[in-house]
């Protein structure tokens, strides 16, 4: 089993900088003019703990981190003291392409260039996709998208960014781990935003891996200003937010009827051509205020007719804690900008009185309602069906949408999906029942 170790929030620096202003003072005399430069440049001094390598024997350091959590920055610099040191040699860096491998890895602000040490940066040959050290020592530039370019060459040191994106993790790493074969102590640093893939996973499950994992709210501090206030504000505790901010592996509950791997599939099938038919569908919130359950609003249209029809999954403009009011104009709002033919609200709840509130906010709006005289799963299972086979398409990310589908349906599931019934209703009414009569539309 692997073993993680436990992150702490402030790295030397950090803590000194919190430190009364008598004893801060003392510690600045006690440093120095003549060391600062040191100071300045000595990374285990500005880092935090999770920043640092794993003490004790280890083959992989798996770095899992949220998106601006440092990540980058402390591969860089375990790779950049290996190389300065020479502890080792000949290193490979493998990014998802040679793009990134350029751009983040060897240019970029947290790169191997711009951490290297005073009198020992690197040259960077693009022609010979490669780096050159003063010490003599060399790393090659892999992409991911080319496993077989890691057969013939051999390292005592790898540094391979952002796996959870490559295009095949498994067997990249089935052939980096053979070239990993000169030195003394041959290791890898692998940093990712963390993602539920099977290569992770077995990384997780590696006696020989040690892991790290680290926060964007951890790294706050070298962030632009007010940035984790807006995240908190757009994304909260969302699933999404978890995984791409908090750096969790968010892995797909047993017994949900969507995996995030349906929705990576369905985000690709999207077509954005003429719709024949296009609705916003609502799911009703049954209380009011702060708390009270979102208004499930789903814009979707439909492609063709009969068994090859498609339905493509447009918006997602829910909304929460509005009263009737507000959520009716937000239906509206979505109607009039994706000029839908017309809005489909669950009736189980209020009857004619969601047609009254949504006709007020736009008299003459074309309403339908329809009623449940089924549970939620049961229906639900023909639309999770519709996905498997190929039907549904995303326009985008909807992340508090899909975090709904990815834990509907599995033990423990809590709350009110209400942003998924509202795409239930819209789905079954474009593919599973007898279409109306079809119009072009475009958006």
């Amino acid at each position: 089993m692997s073993h993680a170790l436990p992150s702490n929030p402030l790295s030397p620096a950090q803590r000194a900088a919190l430190l009364p202003s008598r004893l801060r003072d003392q510690l600045f005399r006690q440093v120095g003019a003549h060391r600062l430069q040191h100071v300045l440049e000595d990374w285990r001094i500005w880092a935090r703990h999770d920043q640092l390598p794993p003490p004790g024997n280890w083959r992989t350091w798996l770095l899992l981190g949220g998106r601006g959590s440092g990540k980058t920055r402390a591969a860089a610099e375990w790779v950049r003291e290996r190389m300065e040191s020479g502890t080792a040699s000949r290193a490979a860096l493998i990014g998802p392409t040679f793009a990134d491998v350029r751009d983040v890895m060897v240019l970029g602000v947290s790169g191997l260039i711009a951490t290297a040490s005073s009198g020992l940066e690197p040259v960077f040959q693009p022609s010979l996709r490669r780096l050159v050290w003063p010490t003599g020592g060399q790393a090659l530039l892999f992409s991911a998208e080319d496993p077989d370019s890691l057969r013939g060459p051999q390292f005592d040191l790898a540094w391979g960014d952002e796996i959870a994106a490559w295009s095949a993790p498994d067997d990249l790493l089935d052939r980096l781990r053979p070239a990993m074969r000169v030195g003394e102590d041959p290791r890898m640093v692998l940093s990712t935003t963390p993602r539920p893939i099977p290569a992770v996973k077995r990384l997780l499950g590696d006696p020989a891996c040690r892991i790290t994992r680290s926060s964007t709210a951890a790294n706050a501090a070298n962030l632009a200003p007010a940035l984790m206030d807006d995240l908190a504000a757009r994304y909260g505790q969302s699933v999404w937010a978890r995984q791409e901010l908090g750096g969790e592996l968010i892995e797909d509950p047993e017994g949900a009827l969507w995996t995030r791997a349906d929705l990576d599939a369905a985000r690709a099938r999207f077509e954005d051509v003429p719709f024949d038919r296009l609705l916003v569908a609502v799911d009703p919130p049954t209380s009011k205020g702060d708390t009270a359950d979102t208004c499930g609003i789903v814009v979707a249209g439909r492609i063709g007719s009969g068994r090859t029809a498609r339905a493509m999954v447009l918006a997602d403009c829910s909304v929460q804690g509005l009263p009737p009011r507000g959520w009716a104009a937000a239906v509206t709002g979505a109607f009039q900008s994706y000029q839908a033919d017309f809005v489909l609200a669950e009736g189980n709840q209020g009857g004619e009185m969601v047609r009254a509130v949504l006709q007020e906010a736009c008299p003459g709006l074309p309403v339908r309602l329809v009623h449940a005289s089924r549970s939620k799963r049961a229906r639900a299972e023909p639309v999770a069906i519709a996905y498997n086979t190929g039907r549904v398409g995303h326009a985008g990310l909807f992340r508090e949408l899909e975090d709904q589908m990815c834990c509907f349906g599995a033990p423990g599931f809590r709350g009110s999906p209400d942003r998924l019934d509202a795409l239930v209703w819209a789905i079954t009414d474009l593919l599973l029942t007898a279409p109306a009569e079809p119009r072009a539309r475009s958006l």
